[in-house]
């Protein structure tokens, strides 16, 4: 059996996904199923079983030496919660019982970390072990999946496998649940379809114009190639970088959604909130090459390619992956 915690999550359902399509049909999805708004993202998948969040430890106890693999993809991922107790407990604590049970039954694992951990980048975005402890994220989820990447490098005992990844600016299928959280090009697909415009944050520093703050924006299927890559080429352990070495501006973003409508572009934009001015990014941009070593070759879906895909298959026909 594989196990995906998350599993009616965004990433964790298009994970599910992506290991049926790719002939893996002995899946263990693991969530809180209870919530409405993911239903679409799992409840048309054929598996093996699902299993509640709060059962999961026990769960997987009694069932381990039929567990081939585990994804722990579950988290809270909400970056304007600041009540880091939540955090504490559901990205800390919980994957620290998941862990020590990976390792007591000889259990590979990979576990989704963030490029969070990074905060405004100042000692780059490099996936090196040796920075970790010196890296001061912005935010509690931030703050949390970093504390989780320091307690990991500090142990003693590791599963057969594993690998923490540090996932960048995802967008795709399947996060029609988010809210707020979304992607950038899920919100702007939804602004151009109600008011025919996009609105982007106005730069606030001179060295960057309008619209041209860049990101590394990753499409979730090629997340999930990674994924199913590490889990099929156990040799390399450790922290990964998640994104595709290449920063992309948001108005390049707003300009792709347009064009995969095939809309002339409009866009305008507004102030940054003052609540979260001096915390925002300028600039993100994975450095690949840890997981370019460890012989993962395919190349990364562009933006341009990303984004059609994703408003013309998905967002347009409101389906799912």
């Amino acid at each position: 059996m594989i196990v995906v915690t998350g599993a009616a999550g965004f990433i964790g359902s298009c994970l599910s996904a992506g290991l049926l399509n790719s002939g893996y049909k002995d899946i263990v999805l693991v969530d809180d199923f209870s919530q409405a708004s993911k239903e679409q993202n799992h409840i048309n998948k054929s598996v093996t079983a699902r299993v509640d969040r709060k059962d999961f430890t026990k769960w997987l106890v009694e069932n381990q030496n039929q567990v081939q693999f585990v994804f722990h993809l579950g988290a809270r991922t909400d970056t304007t919660e600041f009540d880091y107790q939540i955090f504490q407990e559901l990205n800390v604590d919980y994957s620290k019982a998941v862990w020590n049970i990976c390792v007591e039954n000889g259990i590979p694992l990979v576990y989704a970390s963030s490029a969070a951990t990074y905060g405004l980048g100042e000692l780059g975005y490099k996936d090196d072990h040796g920075i970790v402890s010196d890296l001061k994220p912005l935010n509690p989820y931030g703050e949390s999946k970093n504390e989780f990447d320091k307690w990991v490098l500090e142990q003693e005992k590791f599963p057969p496998f594993w690998a923490g990844l540090k996932f960048f600016n995802v967008y795709g299928p399947n996060e029609y649940h988010k809210g707020r959280m979304a992607s950038v090009v899920f919100h702007a697909f939804n602004q151009i379809q109600k008011n025919g415009e996009v609105k982007l944050f106005r730069s606030h520093r001179e060295d960057y114009e309008d619209g041209k703050q860049l990101r590394d924006f990753i499409y979730v299927k090629d997340l999930v190639n990674v994924c199913i890559f590490l889990m099929e080429n156990r040799e390399h352990s450790g922290l990964y970088n998640l994104g595709t070495g290449k920063a992309r501006a948001f108005l390049d973003l707003a300009q792709g959604v347009f064009k995969a409508l095939d809309l002339k572009p409009n866009i305008s934009f507004v102030d940054t909130p003052e609540d979260i001015r001096d915390k925002y990014q300028y600039f993100t941009e994975a450095k690949m090459g840890k997981l370019r070593d460890a012989g993962y070759e395919a190349p990364f879906t562009s933006l341009e390619d990303g984004i059609s895909d994703y408003v013309k298959n998905y967002l347009l026909p409101n389906t799912y992956y």
